[in-house]
């Protein structure tokens, strides 16, 4: 395999965990909100819930800051490396246009991303996630 092909299937890879990382960020809020609904007790598992806020609140951070996110900085460096032509701007505005054929300006991410986050934020008070520490009472 020559040195080019490594690039290629690191760029693949890591666009997969980019895109379980979307994947868990989205549906992990679907889940919680259906757990909710139907009474599911591990979406109040507080690791679960935790690891989905602080994704969110990462992804939050970026956007505000206007920092691309590192993995698609790590993407494009691989894809270059392996000779492919790398896309521009951020991850999601790159598969939302290829995939929807949508086009947007920046400040349209920054809010979608803002306004899901505080969706998620708010999520942690109508849905509260069992402590991480057991209580006497409890055991």
């Amino acid at each position: 395999m020559s040195s080019q092909a490594h690039y290629q299937l690191a760029a693949d890879l890591v666009l997969l965990v980019h895109t379980l990382f979307v994947v868990f960020v989205v549906l992990g809020l679907v889940l919680i909100l259906c757990g909710a609904l139907f009474g599911w007790s591990w979406i109040r598992n507080p690791w679960f819930r935790l690891g989905h806020l602080l994704a969110i609140a990462v992804v939050v951070l970026q956007s505000w800051f206007d920092v691309l996110c590192p993995l698609t900085t790590l993407e494009t460096a691989l894809r270059q490396r392996a000779g492919d032509a790398p896309y521009a701007g951020s991850f999601m505005a790159h598969w939302l246009e290829a995939l929807l054929y949508y086009s947007a300006p920046a400040w349209v991410f920054v809010l979608c991303y803002t306004l899901f986050g505080a969706v998620v934020a708010a999520s942690w008070h109508w849905i509260r996630p069992r402590p991480f520490i057991a209580r006497d009472a409890e055991r």
